[in-house]
């Protein structure tokens, strides 16, 4: 059990940290060839950086806008201020005040304290917020989701904004695969029925909101100190530890996979929202892979380095030959919905004979067997004497 000594520690750590990097799910730390840069373009700070296998926050310089959290495929940046959890809980609480509305608002306006806090969402930059919000508030029953912003034109943080607009037209777009309305849009002004009518009413509020939080940080402060204390030791021990040590690749040399939470919960709630209504849609958090078996040269790497298992080498074997022989080549197994369009398999490809396309199908991804993927078997290479005649 920690003592207090330990959870003041863990509150120095965390007190001025919005953004928590995640070396091993970053795909540029994964592989040195990825090009994978997402997270440098989206930061309007500098605050990002990756190098010798350390995907890095500069923690003074960051401003919190979360829009690295939003544009990074494989969550290797996890935002604390607020977290997925509690953002996701205060806009749907905001929304039952609304009778259906849900509106999210970013700190600059909300400060101007003109709308009712009990009635909107809060972010620091509405670039923070992801396709998981907007779609989750669709599949509970949202009729209406505004982001209103402090008016990003004059912001100084502004080179934010063109991605606020992107993550709202991307959840429009899914929702329309559904057969669902697009109801999320975007405001500089609060909509009607959010004003505040007594302004006193928010003296005391500061206060309350931080007991109230300081309650629930409590009842799990051992648990998370717990946490940080063992991956604070693992860090050491790690210090000088190899990339695939510090990675746990297994002993044929497969790097660990992992789930990315954010793309499930929008895959469910499209789910809710209906029976896909077109064939294919264009999105930028699922893709869809077409290898050229003609070049590929069966090597697995696009296997080894996925992140998400999304390309894996299958234990099916193909069917003999007409004469009974075995046909000598092998399956790859494709998931579309663990795909995240992180681009690492294409980089990772020494024959260049794999691409990856935003246009998903709508049946592949919601479809829970795998695509095969034929690979012949490759061509022998030619002895090194093969040229030399007798």
């Amino acid at each position: 059990m920690p003592n207090i000594a330990d959870i003041i520690e863990m509150a120095e750590e965390l007190e001025d940290k919005a953004i928590i990097p995640v070396s091993k799910r970053c795909v540029a730390v994964r592989n040195r060839n990825a090009s994978c840069r997402k997270c440098i373009d989206a930061c309007p700070a500098d605050a990002i950086s990756v190098h010798n296998n350390v995907l890095s926050v500069n923690h003074r310089a960051c401003v919190a806008c979360g829009a690295c959290t939003v544009v990074c495929p494989t969550e290797a940046l996890i935002p604390v201020r607020p977290a997925d959890e509690a953002l996701e809980q205060a806009a749907a609480e905001a929304m039952a005040a609304l009778d259906g509305r849900a509106v999210i608002a970013c700190a600059r306006i909300a400060s101007k304290g003109l709308a009712d806090p009990h009635r909107f969402a809060e972010v620091p930059c509405l670039a923070r917020v992801d396709e998981s919000v907007l779609l989750g508030l669709a599949a509970v029953g949202a009729k209406d989701i505004v982001l209103v912003d402090g008016c990003c034109k004059t912001c100084r943080f502004r080179a934010t904004s063109p991605g606020v607009d992107e993550t709202i037209a991307s959840a429009n777009s899914l929702m329309q695969a559904q057969g669902a309305p697009a109801i999320a849009s975007r405001a500089s002004e609060f909509p009607e029925g959010l004003a505040l009518e007594n302004a006193n009413s928010l003296l005391g509020e500061a206060r309350r909101g931080f007991f109230t939080s300081a309650t629930s940080w409590t009842a799990s402060a051992a648990g998370k100190t717990a946490e940080m204390v063992i991956r604070k030791n693992l860090g050491m021990q790690a210090k000088d530890a190899t990339l695939r040590e510090q990675l746990g690749a297994d002993a044929s040399g497969t790097l660990p996979q992992f789930q990315e939470r954010r793309r499930s919960q929008v895959l469910d709630a499209m789910d809710r929202l209906g029976e896909p209504a077109v064939e294919q849609v264009e999105t930028r958090l699922f893709g869809r892979v077409e290898i050229d078996a003609s070049v590929c040269n069966s090597c697995g790497m696009c296997a080894v380095f996925c992140p998400t298992g999304a390309l894996s080498k299958s234990s099916i074997k193909p069917s003999p030959n007409a004469d009974g022989t075995p046909d000598g080549g092998s399956f790859l197994e494709f998931s579309c919905a663990e795909c995240v369009q992180c681009g690492l398999c294409v980089d990772a490809c020494m024959k260049k004979c794999i691409k990856v396309s935003p246009q998903v199908v709508t049946a592949e991804l919601f479809d829970f067997e795998p695509r095969f993927i034929y690979l012949p078997k490759p061509q022998a290479r030619p002895g090194i004497l093969s040229n030399f005649k007798r």
